[in-house]
This record gives structure tokens, sequence and C-alpha cells, in this order.
């Protein structure tokens, strides 16, 4: 049954794509949301992006006919923009007619007056937003096309239980699949434990073929060596240079940040797998610009890579210590050291802002905070890929950890990656479940 669907401002901010995931349905926009579109087009960061890429889709709609009496799309579906119908006397007394909300309920709710036959629901993000519309007897849906379920979320590995006998195949030439009842995906890896060897435990990975050792299990990255199971598997995917995209999950002292910084400089300064590092990290708009901030790019972007240069820092100190001058401080400071590579070219650290129209070749891309990207930025995101490059996303998906009002535990771009990226042999991720910082942050991660 065909329905006529209102879009809301924050799903097209969501998804500058929505226009080709409503099947053969009718979309009306209402009028007061292109008004707020505009409005946002010259923020920095995230936000204004998307705002432009949406009137950059509309405006190729537009080539197909009149969008204020309607496109038909390729797919079946419709396209307005809904010029009318913003008569707030449909709403009750207790609404404040003169918020955009409010009015956009009201085009809503016309509208389903209007025709009573055929469905109207109205599509946000805006959880007030739903209260308020769902109040007046409205049906309202989330934009639910790249939405991915929290607790079906791939972990990147998995536990088993097999036979010694079985556990030695694994390390002379490798074990056959047909031996575990799981599904496996390529470089996903098992904790397995012996069934009849008491407190035996080892680690394997799933090379797409047959499970097999780890290959760098004994080996370390700018002075550190991974000191949990988790931190061994996301290692592991770290220094596999045939492994293009890792993306890795954890709290706040998971070691996510430090691994895959120490990875990147033995990667790139030690071994020259790769010619230089990118530090990026999306910058949300609402309260976070950095145009109003003084000084160039590297300046604006200071305030924001504070947990790259605590990293190198902590990096640093465990260098240090490793040759034996506990007693004696490294001969250079954190900017120092980022700002001798930045002017080789070696370091380099970004917002995607400053990305678009780029491709990076021979470089280790490292997105931090990557839960703060849209699908939509994600995708754009990883096809800036060029020959020998690698791209590695970190981040806590968690709703507390999200401050982009636009997307949520289940639709942000880093979940989104993860579920997407999984079946493929050049890809790889791991979830950090446990806090290495402090006894104080373990508390802090678990309990608040």
């Amino acid at each position: 049954m065909i329905k006529n669907y209102i879009i809301d401002t924050n799903v097209m901010i969501h998804d500058p794509h929505f226009i080709y995931n409503f099947s053969d349905n009718n979309i009306i926009i209402p009028l007061l949301c292109i008004e707020e579109l505009d409005s946002l087009k010259r923020r920095e960061g995230i936000v204004g992006f998307h705002a432009r890429n949406v009137a950059k889709e509309l405006n190729r709609v537009m080539a197909m006919g009149d969008i204020s009496k309607g496109i038909t799309l390729p797919n079946g579906g419709t396209i307005r923009v809904e010029l009318d119908q913003m008569h707030t006397e449909v709403l009750p007394n207790g609404v404040d007619f003169n918020k955009n909300d409010s009015k956009i309920i009201a085009v809503a709710l016309n509208l389903r007056n209007q025709n009573k036959t055929i469905p109207t629901i109205l599509i946000t993000k805006d959880l007030y937003m739903t209260i308020k519309a769902r109040s007046v007897g409205l049906k309202v849906e989330d934009y639910k096309s790249d939405k991915i379920e929290t607790d079906k979320v791939y972990k990147g590995y998995i536990e088993v239980t097999l036979s010694s006998d079985e556990i030695n195949k694994i390390y002379n030439g490798g074990l056959d699949i047909e031996s575990i009842e799981e599904n496996l995906y390529p470089n996903e890896f098992l904790h397995i434990k012996s069934l009849d060897k008491e407190g035996h435990e080892v680690i394997a990975k799933f090379d797409g073929g047959k499970i097999v050792p780890l290959k760098y299990a004994q080996d370390t990255a700018w002075g550190l060596k991974p000191i949990n199971r988790e931190q061994k598997m996301a290692f592991e995917l770290l220094m596999d240079p045939k492994v293009h995209f890792v993306s890795i999950t954890g709290g706040a002292g998971s070691g996510k940040t430090i691994l895959s910084t120490a990875t990147a400089l033995q990667n790139v300064i030690e071994t020259n797998q790769y010619r230089k590092i990118i530090f990026v990290r999306p910058v949300i708009a609402a309260g976070n610009d950095i145009g109003y901030l003084p000084g160039n790019e590297r300046d604006k972007l200071k305030p924001w890579m504070g947990s790259f240069y605590d990293a190198i820092e902590n990096l640093s100190d465990i260098k240090h210590t490793k040759k034996g001058q506990e007693n004696e401080k490294p001969q250079f400071t954190v900017e120092d050291f980022i700002e001798q590579f930045r002017q080789q070219g070696v370091i380099e650290t970004k917002t995607f802002t400053y990305m678009r129209g780029r491709t990076f070749s021979n470089s280790l891309i490292i997105v931090d905070e990557a839960q703060e990207m849209t699908p939509h930025l994600a995708k754009l995101m990883l096809t800036r890929a060029g020959q020998n490059s690698k791209f590695v996303l970190i981040g806590d998906p968690s709703d507390n950890q999200i401050d982009n009002h636009y997307i949520d535990a289940k639709s942000n771009g880093l979940v989104y990656t993860i579920e997407k990226m999984k079946p493929f042999d050049i890809t790889g991720h791991v979830t950090l479940n446990r806090v290495e910082r402090s006894p104080l942050a373990k508390i802090a991660e678990r309990e608040m």
C-alpha cells in the first residue's frame, strides 16, 4: 500500500541520499525543512557538509520535473516539496505554534486529514518531536534504512572449545573450518579453550581458508606490546599489511588509540610500509565549529587531537623505558616530535572537511571518534582510499559517547561500516572489552 512519508530535516542531514530508500511511496518535504537546510549549509563539520549534499541531490531530482507538483522517481515513488498545509489550527492548545517542529507536525496532520485513505507517517530522528507528534495522534517512525541492531553487532571473535589434537593442527598447517560449528568471517578470531587440557587457551584467526595461529603475537610496535586477549587480536589486524581496513571499538582506556598509534608509527617510521600517517577526527558542528578558532588548519585542530598527542607521549615514555632510561626524560616534546615529522610529510592531522576531493595512497589513516560519523560520511571517508592505503576506524558507539544529534548507537557510521565490511578478506574488526588505564577508570567505565 502506498504511504505518504513526511521527512524531517534531521533525516536529510543524517542521510543525504534518503530519497532512494522509500521504495514506491510518496516522499513529502515541508518547505520549512528546506529553509532549515539553507540555514545549516554554512556550518563547518558534518552537519554543513551534509546540508550541502542534500541540496545537490534535490537539484539532480529537480532536473526531472517540478518538485512543487511532484516528481516520479526511478523506483516508482514520488517526491515533492509541500508549500502549504502549515495551518497550526489543527494542533491542540499548549503547543508552541512558533516552533518549527510544531509547524512540521501541522503539515503532517493536515495532509493526513486531507486524505485518510493513504497512511501518513512522519519520519524523524528527533525524540522530542516523536513524543509531540504521537501525542497528537500522528504515526511516527525513525529512519531505519541504515540502523544496526546493537545486540547483533559483530565483535570480531568467538569463544570455542577444541581438543588438544585440533589445537595442535592450528600450529601445523592450520585447522579446517569444518571443525567449528559457527560461521566465521575472514579475519575473525577464536579464543580457544582445550577440552582435555585444563587451563590451556590459545588465540587463533580464520584466514578465509583455515584457522591459523597469530603472526605477530611476539612482536612489539614502537615499544608497545598488547597486554590482553582482545588487544592481541587488534594488534594482529593493525600489523597485517594484507588487511586494508580495521575497526576497533571499546570504552575509554581500552587501548584502541594507543594501539592504533603505536602500530602506525611502527609501520610508517620504522618499516616504511606506508609513506605517511593521517590522523582524522570528525568535528561535530553542534558547538564545536573550528572556523572561529585562530590559526591555520593545524592550529584549529590541536584541541581535537589530544588523544593522539597523549598516545604519542605515552609511547615515547614506554620506548624510553624499554631502553633502560627510566630516569631520563625524552629529549623532545610531543609537539616537537609531531612537528618534525609533519615537516617531512610523514604525519598529517585532518578533519573530513579538509579531506574532500583527495585520494590517499601509501597512507595509514586513523579516524578517531568514528562513532560521530553518519553512514554517508563513513562511505565518503573510505572511498578516499588509494593504492597501498589502510584505514583504521576507532571509537565507542555507545549512546552516551555520541555528540552528533543526528545519529545514535544503532545508526552511526562506525557500527554501519563494521557490519558492511565484515564479509571481506581485506577487513577486520575487534571489540575491546577491558579497561587498562587504572582501577578508577575501570570503575567509572563500568558503573557510570
